[in-house]
């Protein structure tokens, strides 16, 4: 089954979804955009049409997409058939809910539980989101693209130039500080 048509099975069972196939030649896969309400829909058809039967749960995670929001991604794979399917869905920065699908692929746990406590998207129907991989007094959400580095205020940068520099040398940036952080000297006063 090509790409295209793997989307296209997945469209017929999900019809507010979007399918597309992404290059690679051998490597492409089918790739579903859909609202939040369609990705447990489309994990379960997923699974359980043995056309698609995609019954590995490789990954899970999201991209900030900043004022657009958090675009959730998970890679399904077909041990069976040896193809993949993407299920992408974007929910809205002020409030990152989706539905879990740990109830349909239990290896989603893990990944579920990491993307919460990295962007901060929340997982409706997980049954223990706990912190995975942070201390619990973190405060934030450091795979945001809005979260302060302050490593990098309090160590210069080791590299040659500092990123976004010019390739033809030219005039240093003047090191800025992100707003909130303080001044190396000032931390822990």
């Amino acid at each position: 089954m090509t790409p295209v048509e793997t989307g296209a099975r997945l469209a017929t069972a999900v019809p507010d979804a979007q399918t597309s196939g992404s290059a690679g030649d051998g490597y492409a896969h089918a790739t579903m955009d859909g609202p939040t309400t369609a990705r447990a829909q489309a994990g379960r058809t997923a699974r359980d049409d043995t056309a698609l039967a995609c019954d590995f749960f490789d990954w899970l995670s999201a991209v900030d997409e900043e004022s657009d929001g958090f675009r959730v991604v998970a890679h399904l794979w077909s041990t069976r058939h040896r193809h993949g399917l993407l299920i992408r869905t974007l929910v809205p920065r002020e409030a990152p809910v989706v539905d879990s699908v740990v109830e349909i692929y239990p290896g989603a746990d893990w990944h579920e539980r990491e993307t919460h406590e990295m962007f901060g998207v929340t997982f409706s129907g997980h049954p223990h989101l706990r912190p995975l991989l942070l201390p619990p007094e973190f405060e934030g959400h450091p795979l945001r693209k809005d979260f302060v580095l302050a490593a990098r205020v309090a160590k210069a940068w080791p590299g040659a130039k500092e990123p976004g520099e010019p390739h033809g040398g030219g005039a240093r940036r003047q090191p800025m500080r992100p707003p909130g952080v303080p001044a190396p000297g000032e931390w822990g006063q």
